[in-house]
């Protein structure tokens, strides 16, 4: 039989910048009727706790450090709230490969570079691979030249990174997203639209 071991005592979680937690010497303290003062941290900390409240530091490197009264549960669900909107929009940018062979038909073609088009408008990049096998790596070039096509296809939505390189029995090339372009008629129309550009000139002065 083991004998008991000993665990220490678990710790409570400190809460960081929090009521009696700040190390400030001092606050900017802002409350929810508006009133902002400079003051003291631990008679800041009182002042929220008789609103019911917690001292929260928003602004730690701030000159002194801005505090704000307010709900810590409140301001721990806005603050993981806006971490989750901020990774959902956070846009993660992959590499989509298309394969090819050195005879690929027309029909086939066009289908992948399709794709190729509606990966680079969604801003990832695209690697088409040209594949030999067997006596067709005696015709790189047929690939590089497949591969050169492919990505002038592409040019308006897609920009070449350097020349095909080829790599064992396959020949690839890396093509990135270009910025779209923003039509010069659609410009000239927002310039034209209420509330844009300068006023219109006044009757002239008699």
């Amino acid at each position: 039989m083991y004998p008991p071991r000993n665990f220490p005592p678990r710790r409570p979680k400190i809460r960081e910048n929090v009521n009696e937690a700040i190390r400030f010497r001092e606050v900017r303290a802002v409350f929810p009727d508006g009133s902002v003062e400079v003051m003291p941290t631990p008679a800041a900390v009182r002042k929220a706790q008789e609103m019911g409240l917690d001292l929260i530091v928003i602004a730690p490197t701030a000159e002194p450090p801005v505090a704000k009264a307010m709900d810590y549960g409140q301001w721990q669900y806005e603050q993981k709230k806006k971490q989750h909107e901020a990774k959902k929009k956070q846009h993660v940018i992959q590499v989509k490969e298309l394969k090819f062979r050195p005879n690929t038909d027309d029909h086939d073609y066009d289908f992948k570079k399709n794709h190729a088009i509606r990966f680079l408008k969604d801003g990832n990049r695209v690697k088409a691979v040209v594949q030999f096998r067997g006596r067709e790596i005696a015709h790189v070039d047929l690939g590089k030249k497949l591969l050169l096509r492919f990505a002038e296809d592409l040019n308006g939505v897609g920009s070449i990174e350097g020349q095909p390189r080829l790599e064992g029995r396959n020949a690839h090339v890396i093509i990135s997203p270009v910025k779209q372009q923003v039509p010069q008629k659609e410009k000239a129309e927002k310039a034209k639209a209420p509330g844009t550009g300068a006023p219109p000139a006044g009757p002239p002065v008699q």
